[in-house]
Order: C-alpha cells, then structure tokens, then sequence
C-alpha cells in the first residue's frame, strides 16, 4: 500500500511516474502502467484503484514445417549425431546404431510435425528420447538426449535460416 491509499501494482520494470493531469482539487493524477494497464478507475493520491491488463491482439503465427527441410536436416542430424556420439561408442556397445536411429526417428517426427522455424525448438522431442531409449532399455540414454538437445541449440534455427533464404540447401 502506497501513501495516502492509493494501491500500487508494480510486477513489471516501468518508467518514472508521470503526471497525466490534475483532479481539480491539487491532487495529480498519475500514469505509473505502461499503456496497456488500464486503470479501472483513476487514481489519484486519495483513492484505491484496482487495475486490469488490456489482452494484446497481435499475435504471431509461426510457419508451417517445411517436410523437405525436414528430410535433410533429419539426415543431417542422423549422421552428425553418429559423430558425436561415436566418442563414447563403449557407452552404448553393440547397441549404438538403435540409439541414433531411435533419437533420429523421433526427431524428424517432430521436424515433420511441429518445429516451424526459430523461436519454435521445444524440450519434449529430447525428453521422448530420452524416455523412449530408457523403454527399450537401450544404454546411454541420458548422455544421447542431451547430445541431441544441444546438437539441435546449435544447428536448427540457423540451418532452417539458410535453407529459407537460398530456397533450400545448396
């Protein structure tokens, strides 16, 4: 509670207050919200408000997945992993091609499905890795998703990047 009644909200980093107008009566009134909080009624040094966030129309829609990206980078993302993961061949044994080929399936599912571009990586493809690897009571499942996840931070949005702007690999 804020001097002299007036309730203060303050859950996001605002400019200084400024002042807005006068009331008549020598009490200023106030603009502490950014413009989309409105104040249900006016606040001023000697009366409560109670304040509501204007809902935001915009919105952005992510782009469709792209199944001939899909296909190359899944490929890409299959033989890279292989790399990768051949550094600690004795983790997996004899088991090693069913752990790429498992991380690898459920990847370009997700390629296929639902990753539309920068900005729409998600955990739950790694996570299902993971799990699935564990199910089949495959080795090394922890150390195949994690190596997935960060092979995915470091390539995805980049590769999709350049194949949108040369209309594919090249």
């Amino acid at each position: 509670m804020a001097p002299y009644g007036c309730a203060l909200v303050s859950a996001i980093e605002v400019s200084p207050a400024k002042i807005t107008s006068f009331n008549g009566l020598h009490y200023p009134t106030f603009s502490l919200f950014p413009s989309f909080v409105k104040p249900l009624v006016n606040c001023t040094l000697t009366s409560s408000v109670i304040y509501r966030a204007t809902p935001i129309t915009a919105s952005y829609v992510y782009p469709e997945p792209i199944p001939e990206f899909a296909e190359v980078e899944t490929q890409k993302f299959k033989e890279q992993l292989s790399k990768k993961l051949a550094k600690d061949r004795e983790t997996f044994g004899n088991d090693f091609d069913s752990v790429v080929d498992v991380c690898s399936k459920i990847f370009g599912e997700y390629l296929h499905v639902e990753y539309g571009g920068p900005g729409t990586l998600i955990v739950e493809p790694f996570t299902n890795m993971f799990i699935a690897l564990n199910e089949r009571k495959l080795p090394g499942a922890p150390l195949a998703a994690r190596t997935s996840l960060l092979w995915a931070q470091n390539y995805l949005d980049n590769d999709w990047n350049i194949w949108n702007s040369k209309g594919g690999f090249k």
